[in-house]
């Protein structure tokens, strides 16, 4: 009796042992698990390539920080400092000149002129030498996950993430992209990049960090996607004789809702008169010599579907005009800067 329960002890202490020596697999977080439920039964995505791409990311505080004051954010003056330098003007003319057919082609296919494609990588990405240095996956998953306000959005970025990285066999560990999830030199988010993002240079692929060619068509797309009028203008300085009366339109926003006869009922004078269906809207910047207003016109209203800040906007569209000029006084001149 007392070797049989003996050799009960050893078989128990064995197991004991065993069980306390196995490890369980990793768990994902009630609301990631959640996400991934529902992202791989509507897809029909690999369950356990979904699981161990969410167990592999790393929140950013960093991310969280940089959502929270965007540079967008700064007074006019301050922020367009940066982005209307002579590195960028100087640099855009050079981008210009390394891709005029591509360019053309895009003006001719899209109905958005050079300088403005142009522009917007520049001020992006310094023409593709700044694409960001955050995992793109823990980007997004930061801000789905960590940042409830922004959870609904980000959680949808993220599902169409996941959806990009499956079509153009991407590894999702491997793309790196902006705090927010922006990726290659437009900075296309997960869902722009699967919606209007072209393979411009017809390679059979639509590469954003690679392809200048995809980079260019894909900007020249989305613009003409929300609406680019190739012959209209972008935005007109104006004069207010009634800060306070002007400024009720300015509080509706950047939507160029407002008439000819609206804008002048408020005191406020277009540089050129408003032509006859041609709206409005009625924006203040901080500049240097003190307060300025704008009339955006329905392209400016199309660049800030880019990027929904009018300093944003306008930085676009100020940079456009430097590099067209730079370029036609290098091309007067003989100037070798675009070569």
């Amino acid at each position: 009796m007392r070797l049989a329960a003996l050799a009960v002890l050893l078989v128990g202490a064995g197991t004991a042992t065993s069980v306390s020596a196995y490890e369980f697999p990793p768990q994902l977080r009630e609301d990631m698990q959640i996400f991934a439920d529902r992202v791989v039964a509507k897809h029909r995505l690999d369950e356990d390539r979904v699981r161990e791409t969410l167990l592999k990311i790393q929140f950013q505080q960093s991310v969280i920080q940089a959502v929270n004051a965007p540079a967008t954010s700064r007074p006019w003056k301050d922020f367009r400092v940066g982005l209307l330098s002579r590195q960028r003007i100087d640099g855009g003319v050079r981008y210009w000149a390394a891709n005029g057919a591509t360019l053309q082609r895009a003006r001719e296919t899209f109905g958005v002129p050079e300088e403005l494609i142009v522009s917007i990588i520049g001020i992006e990405t310094l023409y593709g030498r700044n694409m960001g240095s955050y995992r793109v996956l823990d980007a997004v998953a930061t801000l789905a996950f960590e940042v409830p306000a922004r959870s609904t959005f980000f959680q949808g970025e993220l599902e169409e993430f996941l959806l990009l990285c499956r079509d153009l066999d991407l590894d999702p560990l491997a793309l790196r992209g902006s705090y927010a999830g922006a990726m290659g030199a437009p900075q296309f988010i997960p869902s722009s990049y699967r919606r209007y993002a072209r393979d411009f240079d017809d390679d059979g692929r639509v590469d954003l960090w690679a392809s200048p060619a995809d980079a260019i068509g894909s900007v020249a797309n989305y613009l003409k996607e929300f609406g680019w009028r190739w012959t209209g203008e972008v935005a007109l300085r104006a004069n207010v004789t009634d800060a306070q009366r002007a400024d009720e339109l300015v509080r509706l926003g950047v939507r160029p809702v407002h008439s000819a006869a609206q804008i002048e009922e408020k005191g406020v004078t277009p540089h050129r008169p408003l032509r006859d269906g041609e709206n409005a809207a009625l924006m203040l910047f901080q500049g240097d010599g003190g307060p300025e207003y704008w009339l955006g016109l329905d392209n400016f209203y199309v660049i800030t579907r880019y990027n929904r800040s009018q300093n944003y906007a306008m930085a676009v569209w100020q940079l456009s005009q430097e590099i067209l000029l730079a370029r036609r006084k290098a091309s007067a001149a003989g100037s070798g800067l675009g070569k």
